[in-house]
Parts: C-alpha cells; sequence; structure tokens
C-alpha cells in the first residue's frame, strides 16, 4: 500500500513539474514580452475569471472523485456513473448563465474592474469556462478510479498547447492591453483542447453515464463548502486585484506604478513561491482517495500512518526549499524576470512556504474525509489576515502588504486544521508531542542553519563567478549540504535508504 502511494505520487509529481516549469519558463517569456503592466492587466482578468472558474468546478472535481471512490467500495456502478453525469450538469448550471449574462450586459458591468481595459481581456478568458469546467468533472473521475497518468498526461499537454499559442500569438505585440488580450487567447485554446481530449478519452477508457437525478442532491450538498471556500478564495484574490492598487495608490504610488507592483507581487512573486504546490498538490491528488476509501471502509489505522506521511512530506518539503529561494531570490528575479524588486520579494517572503505547505494538505486531508464544513470556516478565519494586511499594510511596506497577509493567513488555516485533525486523529495526537520533538524541530534548527549557510555560500561563488554559475554551483552545495545535514538530524533515514536498496536489489535478481 505504501509502495502504491508512493509510486503513484511520483509519477503525478514528475508529470506535475514538468507541467509547472513550462508554464514557469512561459511565465518569465510572457513578462518579458508583455512587460509588467501587461502582466498586470492579464493578472487582473485572470483573477476574476478564476472567481466563476471556482463557482463552475471549485469543488465539484474532488466531490465526484470522493463518490466513486464511495461507490466503488459499494460496488456500486450506476452510482459512479451517475457521480460524473450529475458533476457535468452541476458545471454547466453554474456556468452557462455568467457567460450568457457577461456577454450580453457585460459593457455595463465594467465597473467592476479598477482598470476598465482589463474586461475585454476577462470577456475572452469566458469564452473557455464551460469546457475547463467540464474537463476538471472528467478529471475527477480518472481520480476516483485512481487512474492518475492520464489526467496528468493531459494536464502537461494542455500547459505545452498553451505555451506553443502564446509565444505564436505574441511574437508582435504592440501595446500592453493588446498582450494581455493575445494571452488569454492562448488560454482560451489550451482550454480547448484539454476538453476535446479528456471527453475522447473518458467514452475510448469505457467511460459512461447515467442520470444525474439521484446525485446532483449529494454533490451539491458535499461539494457546497468547498466551493464556497474556493470561490471564497478566488474571490478574496478578485478582491485583491482591486483593493492593492487602490491601496497603493493612497499609499502615495501612482496608478502606472501600483499596477506594475501587482503584476511583480501577483505575475513574479507568488508563481515561485507556489513552487512547492506542485509537490503538495500531487501528494494530495494521491492522497485523497485512499484516504475517502479508508475513511468508509472503517480502515483507521493505515488512514492515520498516511495523514502523519502527507504531514511530514509537506513539512520536508517545504524546509528543503526554503534555504534556496532565501539565498538565490535575489538572483531569481534578476536573472528570470529582470526585475530587483521581485527578487527581493522572493528572498524575504520565503517563510510563507511552511505554513502553506502545511495548510494545503491538511485541508485537502480534512475534505477527503467529509469535513468540509470546517475546512469552509476555518478559511474565513485565515482570509480575515489577508484582507487585514491589505487594507492596513501598503502605507507602510508597499507591496510586501499582500504577501505578509497572505503569510499570516496560511499560519491560521494550519493551526486550525492540524487543532481540528489532531482531534479527529487520536493515535496520531498521543504521539505529537513526541513527532515534534524528535522529527520537526531539529528539522527546523537544520532550516535554519542551511538558510544561512546558502547565503554565505551564494555570497562567496559570486565573488569569483558570474551570477548564473554563482546560481548553480550554490544551488549544487546547498543540495548535497542539506542531505548530510537532513541524515544527520533523522529526517531522511539511513535505514530507509538501505532498505529501498536492498528491495531494488531484490527485484533486480528477480527478474534475472
Amino acid at each position: 500500500m505504501k509502495n502504491k502511494v508512493y509510486a503513484n505520487a511520483t509519477i503525478v509529481t514528475g508529470l506535475s513539474v514538468a507541467e509547472r516549469g513550462l508554464g514557469f519558463l512561459y511565465r518569465i517569456v510572457l513578462s518579458r514580452l508583455i512587460g509588467a503592466e501587461g502582466l498586470g492587466l492579464y493578472q487582473v482578468a485572470l483573477s476574476f475569471f478564476a472567481l466563476f472558474l471556482t463557482i463552475g468546478s471549485g469543488g465539484v472535481p474532488i466531490t465526484v472523485s470522493r463518490l466513486i471512490s464511495k461507490y466503488k467500495a459499494e460496488n456500486n456502478t450506476l452510482g459512479e456513473r451517475s457521480s460524473v453525469s450529475a458533476g457535468v450538469t452541476a458545471s454547466l448550471l453554474l456556468t452557462l448563465p455568467f457567460c450568457i449574462i457577461f456577454w450580453i450586459f457585460g459593457e455595463k458591468m465594467t465597473f467592476l474592474f479598477t482598470d476598465e481595459r482589463t474586461f475585454s481581456v476577462f470577456r475572452i478568458l469566458l469564452l473557455g469556462l464551460t469546457c475547463t469546467c467540464i474537463y476538471a468533472v472528467i478529471r475527477g473521475h480518472f481520480w476516483g478510479n485512481k487512474q492518475f497518468l492520464a489526467p496528468s498526461v493531459m494536464e502537461l499537454l494542455e500547459e505545452t498547447v498553451m505555451v506553443i499559442a502564446g509565444v505564436l500569438l505574441l511574437r508582435k505585440v504592440s501595446s500592453p492591453l493588446s498582450g494581455a488580450k493575445l494571452a488569454a487567447w492562448a488560454v482560451v485554446i489550451s482550454y480547448f483542447f484539454s476538453f476535446a481530449v479528456s471527453t475522447a478519452w473518458f467514452f475510448i477508457k469505457g467511460g459512461r453515464i447515467s442520470s444525474p437525478k439521484k446525485q446532483l442532491k449529494p454533490l451539491f450538498t458535499s461539494s457546497l463548502p468547498i466551493t464556497s471556500v474556493r470561490a471564497c478564495s478566488s474571490l478574496v484574490n478578485s478582491a485583491i486585484a482591486v483593493l492593492l492598487p487602490a491601496m497603493l495608490i493612497r499609499a502615495g504610488f501612482n496608478e502606472t506604478e501600483a499596477l506594475q507592483i501587482f503584476g511583480v507581487v501577483s505575475g513574479m512573486v507568488i508563481p515561485i513561491l507556489f513552487i512547492p504546490s506542485t509537490l503538495i498538490g500531487s501528494l494530495a491528488l494521491v492522497l485523497v482517495p485512499e484516504l475517502s476509501e479508508d475513511f468508509y471502509r472503517k480502515n483507521f489505522k493505515r488512514l492515520y500512518t498516511n495523514i502523519a506521511r502527507g504531514l511530514k512530506f509537506a513539512f520536508l518539503t517545504a524546509c528543503a526549499i526554503t534555504p534556496f529561494f532565501f539565498a538565490l531570490g535575489e538572483d531569481f528575479g534578476a536573472i528570470l524576470f529582470s526585475n530587483p524588486l521581485a527578487g527581493e520579494m522572493i528572498k524575504r517572503s520565503c517563510w510563507i512556504l511552511l505554513p502553506m505547505s502545511i495548510a494545503m494538505i491538511s485541508t485537502a486531508m480534512l475534505n477527503s474525509l467529509g469535513f468540509e464544513k470546517q475546512t469552509f470556516i476555518f478559511y474565513f478565519v485565515g482570509a480575515a489576515f489577508t484582507f487585514a494586511g491589505i487594507l492596513i499594510l501598503p502605507k507602510f511596506c508597499g507591496g510586501y502588504a499582500y504577501l505578509i497577509g497572505l503569510g499570516a493567513c496560511y499560519v491560521a488555516t494550519a493551526v486550525c486544521n492540524l487543532v481540528f485533525l489532531l482531534k479527529k486523529c487520536p493515535i496520531y495526537a498521543k504521539r505529537g508531542r513526541q513527532v515534534c520533538v524528535h522529527e520537526y524541530l531539529p528539522t527546523l534548527i537544520a532550516t535554519a542553519f542551511l538558510s544561512l549557510s546558502a547565503l554565505l555560500l551564494r555570497n562567496f561563488f559570486q565573488y569569483f563567478t558570474g551570477a548564473v554559475l554563482s546560481m548553480i554551483f550554490t544551488g549544487l552545495a546547498v543540495l548535497i549540504e542539506s542531505i548530510l545535514v537532513y541524515l544527520v538530524t533523522g529526517a531522511i533515514s539511513f535505514k530507509g535508504i538501505f532498505d529501498l536498496f536492498k528491495s531494488k536489489k531484490r527485484t533486480s535478481h528477480g527478474k534475472n
């Protein structure tokens, strides 16, 4: 069971890393082709679009996945098929009315945007809304059947199509607005592609649909809290897209400067800081159906074991990446985006990685166990901190207000999730204090040591070499140093590596 989870997680992670890596490179190209102002317009439109995307598909895919896991445990084939049909029906009901309203009466709603130019970009994105929501439901079908390869490949192909379309369309950009519009068209083209491919693959692999009537109510009941949380998250992001530039202007920046700062934070800094989410999301994707199935089968021992492993994985992932961001953040901004401010923000905000990772994995766990209402409440606790940062801090720290508020949000959410999770998992709770003292605390101390060491190495190498070579040498040195430190502190086990080697050796002999 353990090997199966890790094998699936490895496959999904590899494809997700490739997808995010491609998207990351595209983000660099996009920032250079359309500039900070064009990127700001694109991000504002994308933030509003994300709200409607969340309404149409936010909690539906994971609910479809969980319902399929439930009906598979009950050997109810009709229930599985009805769940997919209910998901598609729900997505259509939740997206088509918005698309029609904005296309007919959209010109009267430009007041929703700080800069009216972003409305034309937003309306282009709406063309792909329904298609990508249906694709999300089909993706949930594959997850529920523990078929992770196909949707992961489709995600990678979707990203590839967007990058190719974007590069081809953005060869000649006449203005920031035209660049933002063309970038939006690239997104829509990729949505059409993933919808067509996933639908065809669904039926080729024997997927079938049945009447959604009996499953609509349980689907809406279960998905509503998750959708509400994600819709609120999108609403918060949309509000930030309006409030942050407005508060920056109020703090003394002009309109262009405010939009550029928002473009830097949301289009350059946040994507870098969210790199660990690729690994955390991959593990959560694999764990959700496993946790749901164990929960419904009342296999609590394996359930608690997987919860403990998931939390530790998220913790170690954040701790392993933090030293690289702390030491090389400024170089990321200067070399990748040609923007020193972005690099400075990445370096100073790397502390966000740990609470963000814990909040993400614990939220996914609670949702998979049916505690969607609790995550809904906890989200609002965290969101209050984000809004406080946006409304109060810009006059003191400019664009950092968003990052400080976001970090406080993740801290609050992670604490609430963990307290509730420990109450529901007594086996893990009994050894929680021992785990914190003997596993987590030494790793935190090691992370602080590695961060300072990485910064010294970066300054040393940069004294003798250029910025690019300094990044490469520092990265390799910190990687080796991290492995050694984590082996000494016990975060990585010598025994685990030795057992893995023996297992591979036995497998090799067996094949021979």
